[in-house]
């Protein structure tokens, strides 16, 4: 039987015992965090500092070619930036007197993830400059306890992946660059949810298993504008394109052991099924204001086009007439806006700190326990040390606070409610690394 395929917004076969209903995936070179939607600014370079203030128009390494290839057009001579992180969460979920599945309250989803990042830029000549950066920023992933009450929507939900981004950046003249790169990437994507065994009949079973894994290549772009419009001030404008990824793989089912759920899957063949994705476009924009010979104002505004994600997932539902495969995860444009502030404190110590906002992604009603999204308050810092004159360091620190999340989510064919709250969540980030400049 063909496989199934599912595209944004666009329903496949009526006959279908496999609900493809949103696992939102994790993307990021081994890390993981929430923005918005489930973009992540933080990937250990200083920057994380600042809460992604001014990360378009500031350029003191070569990590700007993540959010500005044209920012590489402003570092002399070679430069290399290699960083290091690890995320902590702290979230975990708790029933309320309206959930009816049994079960235990999952754990910590979300414990430690660690993460690294890779640039490098070179000055070819006093126009041109060519770089290449490895890195994420995209994702989540959760892994619940297996017999945790939202068994049947998810037990664990990741999609690991990297990017590559070979950059080339010009400058038109001495105010005014621009930058190209093109961004390759690969994913990995992984589900497990629980079947329920007993959902047709009246004798208790033992819960079965689906699961469900790809890889594939997706393909995209940066660009940017970097324009100096004074001696202070600098302003940056970016652009990312989206990123198409296309999972298509067996469906493993295990102890399956009720008849009728049994024939049900015999008829429909889930282990060929094809889940479409697409990682945002996104348009950021940034000024630096050099207040003095110690101080920095620096801001950001940007826009991630979530309503376009493509929800992809794997939930087993039926009922003893009817199946069906559905897609409705009503995801929406999220906004960012942060501002930071950056002191010299001398010529070997600089020190940033940063507050940024971002919108969540869905409403409180829409929200799920595979992608526990909220607004974002973020509050980072972080300070940098020259060791000699061709070598930094820095560390930095950002709390990302997502606060009590609702959610309540009903199985519409089988029936049953699960109910409760998120709450206090939160997520620490570390990161750290050094910049050699020849």
């Amino acid at each position: 039987m063909p496989a199934h395929r599912v595209r944004c917004f666009v329903p496949s076969r009526l006959a279908s015992v496999v609900r493809l209903a949103g696992v939102a995936g994790f993307l990021g070179a081994a890390s993981s965090a929430w923005a918005g939607g489930i973009l992540i600014y933080e990937t250990g370079h200083e920057g994380n500092g600042l809460a992604n203030a001014g990360a378009a128009a500031l350029a003191t390494d070569p990590s700007v070619l993540m959010n500005n290839p044209a920012g590489i057009s402003q570092l002399a001579g070679t430069q290399v930036n290699m960083n290091a992180q690890v995320i902590l969460g702290d979230m975990g979920f708790s029933r309320d007197s309206d959930n009816n599945f049994g079960g235990n309250e999952g754990g910590n989803p979300l414990t430690y993830i660690p993460g690294s990042s890779f640039f490098v830029s070179h000055e070819v000549n006093e126009q041109a400059s060519i770089g290449f950066g490895m890195y994420g920023n995209f994702g989540l992933a959760l892994d619940y306890d297996d017999d945790w009450a939202g068994r049947y929507f998810t037990q664990e939900a990741a999609i690991m992946g990297v990017s590559f981004q070979p950059t080339y950046a010009y400058k038109i003249d001495d105010d005014l660059s621009i930058g190209f790169g093109p961004r390759f990437m690969y994913g990995f994507y992984r589900t497990e949810v629980a079947v329920n065994n007993s959902v047709l009949g009246l004798v208790e079973r033992e819960d079965g298993q689906l699961r469900y894994k790809d890889t594939d290549w997706g393909v995209g772009f940066n660009i940017g504008l970097l324009y100096n419009l004074n001696e202070r001030t600098k302003l940056g404008l970016a652009y990312t394109s989206k990123v198409d990824l296309e999972f298509e793989d067996h469906a493993e089912l295990k102890k399956i052991t009720n008849p009728l759920l049994n024939l049900a899957l015999s008829r429909v063949n889930p282990s060929g099924l094809e889940l479409d994705m697409s990682v945002p476009q996104t348009v950021l924009a940034s000024v630096t204001y050099q207040l003095d010979s110690q101080w920095s104002l620096l801001g950001s505004l940007g826009w991630q086009d979530w309503s376009e994600f493509g929800q992809i997932g794997v939930e087993v539902d039926t009922d003893a007439t009817t199946t069906t495969t559905t897609v409705d995860r009503q995801y929406k444009d999220t906004w960012h806006a942060s501002i930071g502030a950056q002191n010299q404190i001398d010529k070997r110590w600089r020190w940033s700190v940063g507050l940024a906002y971002d919108s969540s992604a869905v409403d409180d009603e829409d929200r799920t326990v595979d992608n526990p999204m909220n607004e974002a308050w973020r509050f980072a810092t972080g300070i940098n040390y020259a060791l000699d004159e061709g070598v930094d360091v820095h560390l930095n620190y950002a709390l990302v606070w997502l606060g009590d999340m609702d959610v309540q989510q009903t199985k519409r064919r089988s029936g049953g409610t699960l109910s409760g709250e998120y709450a206090n969540t939160a997520l620490h980030v570390l990161g750290g690394g050094v910049v050699w400049r020849f």
